[in-house]
């Protein structure tokens, strides 16, 4: 597959800029036109037995302003006091130093992308809360003009069920969904479940080479309990559907499948890095049921979307989707797809 296969045009009004509640729907079953639906139109789509899975991640607020002014994003750590960042360091040299809130310094010892620093003194999660802005994709960032970071997206871009801090950016799909939403779906006989992927900074970066299988793939950190694939058997067993809110989902759960991920000691978990790339074609061996955003041209959240849906049909449904105005990308509309 090339990266062309997944590009399309859309106007940049489409792009959402704040979340709106109630979203919109978009359904694509095979063999059926796209249709709008309301929130309870979907959830009358599960059934009982069914299993939801969501992802239980927690955004940092790791976008931190040196003193100067400048932006940089705190990926993670490689080492004591020292991180991946990424920062516009054409103009920097190695050595150069960068002062921060409370007496902290960071030292360029790594160009590239991302760049490497090493610190002053130990990073912690109050330091990001006291002075760290949510790392908004550029595209919103872009579009927002001078009035980039808003209060409110401190709230707007993280989860309500949001737990383990790790990501730098959001499981945008779950953004569309309460606790209460949760509960609902219980009391119709739907399992949920939590599992766990630290979305990372491949989320940010498009397809670079023109042929997906020469793309090198970013690692994220997974953590599914056993007991959650052992009811993704058993609900397939029984022939009802396994749903993921959201990509991030799919690829913890398919990474599993897949032997991506290593059993831990206590055999209660699965817990590693993976690197999965789903683009056509891929055989899913999980996942039945997708509920996710709509996603940029030639980016490989588009490309796993193709893999599930098929790409001539996915491409139809965001034609659709475009013509009918629906709000696109990390706070736009929500995409229901069912095998």
């Amino acid at each position: 597959m090339k990266k062309t296969d997944l590009q399309y045009e859309f106007p940049n009004d489409l792009i959402a800029l704040t979340p709106a509640h109630p979203s919109r729907i978009l359904l694509n079953i095979h063999e059926r036109s796209p249709k709008e639906i309301s929130k309870n139109d979907l959830f009358d789509l599960f059934q009982p037995g069914d299993l939801l899975v969501v992802n239980e991640t927690k955004v940092i607020p790791s976008r931190l302003r040196s003193n100067c002014g400048l932006e940089f994003l705190f990926i993670k750590p490689t080492d004591q006091n020292t991180w991946r960042v990424l920062f516009p360091a054409k103009t920097h040299s190695l050595g150069d130093t960068f002062d921060f809130p409370e007496g902290l310094q960071a030292e360029l010892v790594q160009k590239g992308l991302p760049q490497t620093v090493k610190l002053t003194k130990n990073l912690d999660l109050d330091y990001f809360d006291r002075h760290g802005l949510i790392n908004l994709p550029p595209y919103i960032l872009s579009e927002r003009k001078d009035a980039k970071y808003l209060e409110e997206d401190k709230d707007w871009y993280q989860t309500a069920w949001a737990k383990d801090a790790g990501s730098v950016a959001a499981p945008t799909a779950s953004l569309h969904f309460s606790n209460e939403d949760l509960e609902v779906l219980k009391q119709k006989g739907i399992k949920v479940q939590k599992v766990l992927l630290h979305v990372g900074l491949g989320t940010f970066f498009p397809l670079r080479t023109e042929n997906l299988e020469d793309h090198d793939m970013h690692f994220e950190f997974v953590d599914v309990p056993t007991a959650v694939m052992n009811q993704v058997s058993e609900t397939r067993k029984q022939g009802k559907r396994v749903w993921a809110l959201g990509t991030t989902v799919v690829r913890a759960l398919e990474s599993v499948a897949a032997n991506k991920i290593p059993l831990s000691s206590s055999g209660d978990h699965y817990q590693g890095e993976t690197n999965l790339f789903i683009y056509p074609p891929y055989e899913f061996q999980v996942v039945n049921g997708l509920l996710t955003n709509f996603h940029q041209p030639e980016s490989t959240l588009l490309a796993l979307v193709c893999a599930f849906f098929g790409t001539k049909e996915v491409k139809a449904a965001y034609a659709y989707a475009i013509e009918k105005r629906f709000r696109l990308f990390s706070y736009g509309d929500l995409s229901a797809w069912i095998k």
